[in-house]
């Protein structure tokens, strides 16, 4: 059984532009470290609430962005099992927990995406034509590079105890800010496709039945 999932789409892309526009100020806060890295980090060091407040903000919107995404995620896969339920390697399920299982994540939910896609389009069984899954694996690749080095970025502020230290950590979170904004771009264009794919397969099905 179809269910439309523009609602849930509308949502996700929402979200996930309001988590760039937190990544862009974040970002903006390494510019400023590495430009200038005393007066930064003595701002940091003595006003450091109100980064923490946008980092939290960002944090929620994040939380909230993964939960819909997910939920939107779960629902195209139902819905492509209608035109193509061999084509699948993964029940539904796996387009939720797969996204929990450490380092699986990092390509489990890529082959979904993958298999969804193929069933959504007019022929599931037809080749990948040239360049077909560059907007899902260009967002996949940015979606995990921001994960890889956020994580080292991370570590590297804890054990961060100089300011060349510092600075370089900054170096990485800038990058890693990079990816994610350029991640969440490309998952915004990613939603929209496959939504409007389905969208147009549905709408095929039903003017055929009349």
């Amino acid at each position: 059984m179809l269910c439309n999932p523009h609602g849930l789409a509308y949502s996700v892309m929402a979200l996930l532009g309001v988590g760039i526009a937190f990544d862009l100020l974040l970002a903006g806060d390494e510019v400023w470290t590495l430009t200038d890295p005393e007066a930064a980090y003595e701002a940091t060091t003595i006003a450091g609430l109100d980064p923490a407040l946008t980092a939290f903000a960002s944090g929620v919107a994040y939380l909230a962005t993964v939960v819909v995404f997910i939920i939107w995620f779960h629902r195209v896969r139902k819905n492509s099992d209608v035109w193509a339920l061999d084509i699948h390697s993964r029940t539904p399920g796996w387009a939720i927990g797969a996204w929990f299982i450490p380092l699986a994540n990092l390509w489990i939910p890529r082959q979904i995406a993958v298999d969804t896609w193929r069933a959504s389009r007019p022929d599931p069984y037809a080749a990948d034509g040239a360049r077909e899954l560059t907007l899902l694996n260009s967002w996949w690749t940015c979606f995990v590079g921001g994960l890889v080095v956020d994580r080292l970025s991370a570590t590297l502020y804890k054990k961060a105890e100089t300011l060349d230290a510092w600075t370089t950590a900054a170096a990485w979170s800038l990058a890693g800010y990079l990816f994610t904004i350029a991640a969440g771009v490309l998952a915004i264009l990613f939603v929209r496709r496959l939504t409007s794919m389905q969208h147009t397969k549905a709408t095929g099905m039903l003017s055929a039945a009349k």
